[in-house]
C-alpha cells in the first residue's frame, strides 16, 4: 500500500533554530543507531520511520558503521526512503558520519581526507541519496590534522555530497577550533553531536558555552542513558536486557548505583504528568540551548509514548530544583 504522509504531520512537534543556521530541526529526532541494522525485521524498521515522519519527527540520523552489520542502517533506510519517503525528500533532514573503523587497511576509519570521503560516498551508494543534509567526523582524530580533517568536510559540502558539516564528540577546545577553521573555509560549522543525559552531564563542563560561542546548534545523543532513564529498570535488571548482557553501553553497576535516584526521578515524573522517559528528554531539552534530542525506537509505541515529551517541555523553578537535588553533581 502506498504510503502518504499524515496532513496534520506539523501541527505538534516543536522546531528550535540549529546555533545561527537557518535550518531548523525537530525537538526529537530519531537516531537509527541501535535498532535499524540486519537483526530486526524491516517491516517494524518501515513501521516507526512512517510513524516518526507521520508525528513531525523530520531528521533522520545514521552512520556509516550503524548496523548490525556495519551499513546495514544505511541501507535499511535507503530501502524504505525509496519505498515511502521520496517523494517527501525536500521535507527531511538525513545525517550520516563517519570516524569509526569501517573496512581494513589504514584507510577505514578515523580522519584522513582519503576515509571520510570515501566513506560519504559508500554511504550515498547504500541510501541511494544524491546527497545528505548533514555529514560529520564522529571523533576526533589524535594523529591527523585538523586541517584536513575540516578540510574534507568542506569538500563534501563543496562537491554537493553534504549541505552541512557536523562534528560530534569534541571537546570544547576542538569544537572552537573546528569551528575556526571551517569558518575561514567558508563552510560554517552547523552542529555538534554529544551524549548528554540526566547522569552524564559534561557538556554542562563549556561544551555549551563553546557552542554558543561559535554559533552552532547541538544534538544531543543517549538522552535516556542507554534506557537507564526509562521504566525498564525500575524494580531492577530484567532478563535480556542491555545491562543484563553486561553491554559496554550500560552495566548493570550503573543500574543498581543510580536506582534510587532513578525511581525518585520518576516519581517526579508522575507529578508532570510525564513518563520517566518523558522527564528525561524534556529535562535535556529545557532551556532551549540544545536543538535537539536524539531517540532510539524499537517500536512504534515506544516512538509515540517519547515522541509525546513535546507536549511539556516547560519546567517550573520548583521542579527544576527538585530534579537538581536528586542528580546532585552527576557527571
Amino acid at each position: 500500500m502506498t504510503y502518504v504522509a499524515a496532513d496534520n504531520r506539523y501541527d505538534t512537534m516543536s522546531y528550535r533554530r540549529c546555533g545561527r543556521s537557518g535550518l531548523h530541526l525537530p525537538a526529537i529526532s530519531l537516531g537509527l543507531w541501535h535498532n535499524f541494522g540486519d537483526a530486526h525485521p524491516l517491516e517494524t524498521q518501515r513501521a516507526i520511520l512512517r510513524r516518526a515522519f507521520d508525528l513531525g519527527v523530520t531528521h533522520f540520523d545514521l552512520a556509516n558503521n550503524y548496523g548490525p552489520p556495519p551499513g546495514a542502517a544505511e541501507r535499511n533506510f535507503g530501502r524504505i526512503f525509496a519505498a515511502d519517503l521520496r517523494p517527501y525528500r525536500d521535507e527531511i533532514i538525513v545525517s550520516t558520519k563517519a570516524g569509526y573503523r569501517m573496512w581494513e587497511g589504514p584507510y577505514g576509519e578515523w580522519g584522513s581526507r582519503k576515509y571520510l570521503l570515501a566513506s560519504l560516498d559508500r554511504s550515498l551508494e547504500r541510501t541511494g541519496l544524491e546527497y545528505v543534509d548533514v555529514f560529520y567526523h564522529h571523533r576526533p582524530d589524535p594523529d591527523t590534522p585538523l586541517e584536513e580533517t575540516m578540510g574534507a568536510l568542506d569538500a563534501a559540502v563543496r562537491q554537493g555530497k553534504a549541505l552541512y558539516a557536523g562534528i560530534s564528540n569534541y571537546s570544547p577546545e576542538q569544537t572552537r577550533e573546528a569551528a575556526r577553521i571551517l569558518r575561514e573555509l567558508g563552510t560554517p560549522l552547523l552542529i555538534h553531536q554529544p551524549s548528554y543525559s540526566m547522569v552524564n552531564r559534561w557538556v554542562e563542563d563549556g561544551l555549551l558555552d563553546a557552542l554558543d560561542e561559535v554559533g552552532a546548534g547541538s544534538i544531543v545523543f543517549s538522552p535516556l542513558a542507554q534506557g537507564l532513564l526509562t521504566d525498564r529498570y525500575l524494580n531492577g535488571i530484567p532478563e535480556g536486557s542491555r545491562a543484563a548482557s553486561e553491554s559496554p553501553f550500560l552495566q548493570a553497576k550503573d543500574v543498581t548505583e543510580t536506582l534510587g535516584t532513578v525511581r525518585a526521578l520518576n516519581e517526579a515524573a508522575g507529578r508532570r504528568g510525564q513518563s520517566l522517559a518523558q522527564l528525561a528528554l524534556a529535562w535535556v531539552l529545557r532551556g532551549g540551548r540544545v536543538t535537539s534530542a536524539l531517540i532510539g525506537a524499537s517500536s512504534v509505541r515506544q516512538l509515540e509514548d517519547n515522541v509525546a515529551a513535546v507536549a511539556n517541555l516547560d519546567f517550573t523553578e520548583a521542579e527544576l530544583a527538585e530534579i537538581e537535588g536528586l542528580l546532585g553533581n552527576a557527571r
